[in-house]
């Protein structure tokens, strides 16, 4: 700071502003010192964003006015817009999402009694090509950035902070996208979301689902992170796998399980395998039998999720009976194996079914 009290030239201050959303806590206490501000700054900056959910410098009234100025000069606030919203009949809502570039992504809150999860994605489109999900169909476009991953929780808090006092329980990064491929930025926001001077969610309530990258799943153990593991499994035979995830030929079953068998779990924790039922194709009784198997001695729990069908699908919901018969293997051998209940399927927000449609034109968002 010069003697009139001005801020000097920096190296910093470039014609380019930086997305202060995009630093980590040390990176921005680094930048602030070089720019000759407090490193206490940071701390009071990243609760404006994630606690007050300031959308400008202007509206940190706790910062002097000459600082503020200068924050705005080097680094800029970004703020995805809500392009699109639906509601279903069972209360799922689900955002469209606009990015700086123009590309969309989607995201979906799901009530369920006490709580309100919220599911979000981690990339533009899928690689991987998962023949009963709808999104890979859409091809891939790009990764997320940390802050585009973040920014989905941050944006539907302030929307409930605006409106009722329900907030955002649980969080699951399960929509659009393999987390764990886009491994370097997942990571980073998983830190905001649940750091005490970010987003402050607790570990607890937060779930990564992935088709299981094994080499990745070993890297998430040693990355400083603590979440829930939610593995997409589907099938119990690396034949029937091949066919629905060709994820399967790079990573087959047992090598998938060795690495979750090897993942650090806290106690009373346990890894979550997602098996998607699909009709005539993985859903036999001697489907369960194996499955029992598989998973033998692992501490974990089963959710079986029917197929929901999208317009166009090759596959088809199990009957309810097949449904039940299979659950009804897994509780005798012991294991907790909750049928998940579509929701949101008639605004093809269920699991499997996200694809980033294009924004409303004006006469369709008046009909909402």
């Amino acid at each position: 700071m010069n003697k009139d009290g001005t801020f000097q030239k920096n190296i910093f201050m470039t014609s380019t502003k930086t997305n202060i959303k995009s630093l980590t806590h040390d990176e921005l206490q680094s930048r602030l010192l070089g720019l000759g501000l407090k490193k206490f700054r940071s701390d009071q900056i990243l609760k404006w964003l994630y606690t007050n959910y300031a959308l400008s410098f202007e509206d940190m009234t706790n910062i002097a006015k000459s600082e503020r100025s200068l924050l705005s000069s080097v680094f800029f606030i970004s703020k995805p817009t809500v392009a699109r919203t639906e509601v279903s009949n069972d209360g799922t809502q689900k955002f469209l999402f606009e990015l700086e570039d123009k590309h969309t992504v989607e995201s979906v809150l799901i009530p369920d009694e006490n709580r309100l999860t919220l599911c979000i994605s981690s990339q533009i489109g899928c690689r991987l090509a998962c023949r009963f999900c709808l999104t890979g169909k859409e091809g891939f476009q790009r990764d997320l950035k940390s802050y585009e991953i973040a920014d989905q929780v941050l944006e539907v808090s302030r929307i409930l902070n605006r409106g009722e006092s329900c907030r955002i329980t649980n969080i699951v990064l399960m929509g659009m996208g393999e987390p764990l491929e886009n491994f370097e930025e997942v990571v980073k926001a998983i830190k905001v979301i649940t750091s005490s001077k970010g987003l402050g969610f607790s570990p607890r309530r937060v779930t990564l689902s992935s088709a299981g990258l094994v080499p990745e799943i070993a890297a998430l153990a040693k990355a400083g992170v603590k979440v829930n593991l939610a593995i997409s499994l589907n099938a119990t035979s690396d034949e029937a796998r091949n066919r629905i995830m060709p994820v399967n030929k790079r990573y087959p079953i047992q090598k998938l399980l060795t690495a979750c068998r090897r993942f650090p779990l806290e106690p009373r924790r346990r890894i979550t395998f997602e098996y998607v039922m699909l009709k005539d194709v993985n859903d036999t009784e001697n489907d369960a039998l194996r499955l029992v198997m598989l998973l033998k001695g692992m501490r974990c729990k089963v959710n079986l999720i029917p197929f929901n069908p999208y317009p166009g699908s090759e596959f088809k919901k199990p009957d309810d009976v097949v449904v039940r018969r299979f659950q009804k293997i897994l509780l005798d051998h012991h294991y907790t194996a909750p049928v998940r209940q579509s929701r949101g399927g008639d605004i093809s927000a269920a699991c499997g079914q996200l694809k980033a449609r294009e924004p409303m034109t004006c006469n369709e968002r008046l009909t909402i």
